[in-house]
C-alpha cells in the first residue's frame, strides 16, 4: 500500500507541473510573439514480480511477465512554434514575421564601432518573435527593453544596429524584405540597413531567456542568418502588424480540466490507500 501511495504522489506532483504550464500559457495569452508550451508524461519504474515464462511444448504455454508500476514522471515540456495570429497596428516600427525565423537582438555587453559606430564588434545575440520595436532618442531601433535590433548596416555592409538621424528623419519605411529606409523632411529616402532574421534546425530547442527573448542551445542548432523572404527560407516581415500569442484558450481550458481530474484521481488513490492501511493497522484491537 505504501507503493500505491508513492505512485499516486508522483501523479500529484507531475499534474501540478502540467497545471503550472497551463497557467503560464493562459497568463501569456496576450503576450506578443509568445509560444505556448505542452507537457507530456511517461510511466516510471516497474517492480518485477515474475519474469516471462517460455512455452514448454506440448504440455504448457508461455506466461507473460508480472510487473507493478511505480508511478509516472515528466517526459517533456515542449514548445509549440506555430504561427500566431496577426494584429494590425498601423505603427511602422511594429513588425511581425510571417513564416520561420526570429529577429536578432544584441545581447547585454555588446560593443559597437566601425564607420558610424554601429557595427557590432563584440558580444552575442538573442532572438525574439515580438516585433514591437521603436527608435530611441539616438535614432537606434530597439526593443521595449532598449536592446538593439540587429541587421545589416547599409553604410558598411556589416552586422550592427540600425540608426536613423532623429534630427532630419520625418518618416521611416520598412518593406517585406526587411529594408529600412529613412525619409527626411525634404522627402529624400536614405537606406539605413536591412533587418536580418535567424532560423534554426530545431527551433523548439531554443531556451527561453525572459522578456520575450530566446537563446540558442545545444539542441537548437546554430543560427542560420538570412534576409526576410530570401532563398534560405526565412519568413517575410510584415510592417505595421504584430504577431499575437499562439495560445489556444479553448485547448488550454480543456487541458486544465484534464489536469484537475488527474490531480483529483491521484489524490483519491492516496486517500484510498490510507484507508486500507488504517484497516490493516486496526485489525488487532
Amino acid at each position: 500500500m505504501m507503493r500505491s501511495m508513492f505512485a499516486a504522489v508522483s501523479g500529484l506532483r507531475n499534474h501540478q507541473t502540467m497545471m503550472d504550464t497551463l497557467a503560464s500559457n493562459i497568463s501569456n495569452v496576450n503576450t506578443f510573439g509568445f509560444k505556448a508550451q505542452r507537457t507530456s508524461f511517461k510511466d516510471s519504474l516497474y517492480q518485477n514480480l515474475s519474469g516471462a515464462g517460455a512455452p514448454v511444448p506440448p504440455s504448457i504455454g508461455g506466461t507473460n511477465p508480472r510487473q507493478v508500476g511505480l508511478g509516472m514522471s515528466l517526459n517533456s515540456i515542449d514548445t509549440l512554434m506555430t504561427q500566431g495570429n496577426a494584429q494590425s497596428t498601423g505603427v511602422v516600427t511594429d513588425m511581425m514575421i510571417q513564416g520561420d525565423g526570429f529577429f536578432r537582438v544584441a545581447a547585454a555587453g555588446s560593443t559597437f564601432g566601425g564607420a558610424g559606430g554601429n557595427d557590432q564588434t563584440a558580444g552575442g545575440e538573442l532572438y525574439t518573435r515580438a516585433g514591437n520595436f521603436s527608435f530611441d532618442s539616438a535614432g537606434h531601433l530597439v526593443t521595449t527593453k532598449g536592446q538593439y535590433v540587429l541587421g545589416t548596416v547599409a553604410a558598411t555592409g556589416n552586422v550592427g544596429r540600425l540608426q536613423v538621424d532623429p534630427a532630419t528623419t520625418a518618416a521611416v519605411n520598412v518593406d517585406a524584405s526587411g529594408g529600412v529606409t529613412a525619409i527626411d523632411t525634404a522627402g529624400v529616402a536614405t537606406p539605413i540597413g536591412t533587418l536580418s532574421l535567424a532560423k534554426f534546425a530545431n527551433a523548439p530547442g531554443l531556451e527561453r531567456a525572459g522578456d520575450n527573448l530566446w537563446r540558442a542551445s545545444n539542441n537548437s542548432g546554430a543560427a542560420v542568418v538570412g534576409i526576410p523572404g530570401g532563398a534560405a527560407g526565412h519568413g517575410s516581415v510584415v510592417p505595421g502588424a504584430l504577431e499575437m500569442s499562439n495560445v489556444d484558450l479553448a485547448l488550454e481550458f480543456t487541458n486544465m480540466i484534464i489536469a484537475q481530474r488527474g490531480f483529483q484521481a491521484n489524490g483519491r488513490a492516496i486517500t484510498t490507500s490510507d484507508e486500507m492501511l488504517n484497516e490493516l493497522v486496526n485489525l488487532k484491537r
